[in-house]
């Protein structure tokens, strides 16, 4: 199989943790794909431009790091990262949401300040800054739920790989103010997988 990714993709991140976790490295070849280049090849394996994006051994191609996640946990019959049944499952997928959310924020935001000062949106850019530092303090609360504990999951994954964007805001500054979210994302970090798939500086 192989799985298309850019390196400071953070929905990419949460996929190649995945892929790491699930031991599947010598399954996968992981493929650094040009997705801001006009004309660039990777528009005719996946037309969408975006990553990450899994080739199966079959030929079929899945997208969305949701979807290319859950299918790799299942691969083998033994899923680790499937929610169990019953309320811890709904909120399992309440947490993960609410990660998803803030790191859909932070890429709108990313995306632009990378173009021309003339042609950022100072709307947007407000816009985003608020829904971050709104999801920040909910979750210097939410982080103390059982479920952000123990063993990895999606909820995790995703909160700690949005965290670790951060380099690539510069004006997301979200350690002041939030002391327990900061002591959780140190001590997540230090994870095997987490560590080998950290993002590259921004140049």
């Amino acid at each position: 199989m192989k799985l298309y990714i850019t390196p400071a993709s953070p929905y990419a991140r949460i996929a190649r943790i995945v892929v790491i976790e699930k031991q599947l490295q010598a399954r996968i070849q992981i493929i650094s794909a040009q997705t801001r280049l006009a004309g660039s090849p990777y528009f005719k394996i996946n037309p969408s431009g975006r990553v990450p994006y899994l080739i199966r051994d079959d030929g079929v191609g899945l997208e969305e790091s949701s979807v290319i996640c859950a299918f790799l946990d299942q691969l083998e019959g033994k899923p680790v990262f499937d929610w169990p049944e019953g309320e811890q499952a709904w909120q399992g997928r309440r947490l993960e949401v609410l990660a998803r959310s803030m790191l859909y924020g932070l890429a709108v935001w990313a995306r632009e300040i990378t173009r021309p000062q003339n042609e950022r949106s100072p709307t947007v850019l407000l816009h985003e800054a608020g829904r971050s530092e709104r999801l920040l303090d909910l979750w210097e609360a939410e982080i103390a739920h059982p479920l952000m504990r123990g063993a990895l999951n999606m909820a995790q994954l995703t909160l700690a790989c949005t965290l670790g964007f951060a380099a690539w805001v510069p004006d997301f500054q979200w350690r002041p103010g939030h002391p327990r979210l900061s002591a959780w994302f140190d001590h997540i970090t230090v994870h095997p997988s987490l560590a080998a798939t950290v993002p590259p500086a921004p140049r």
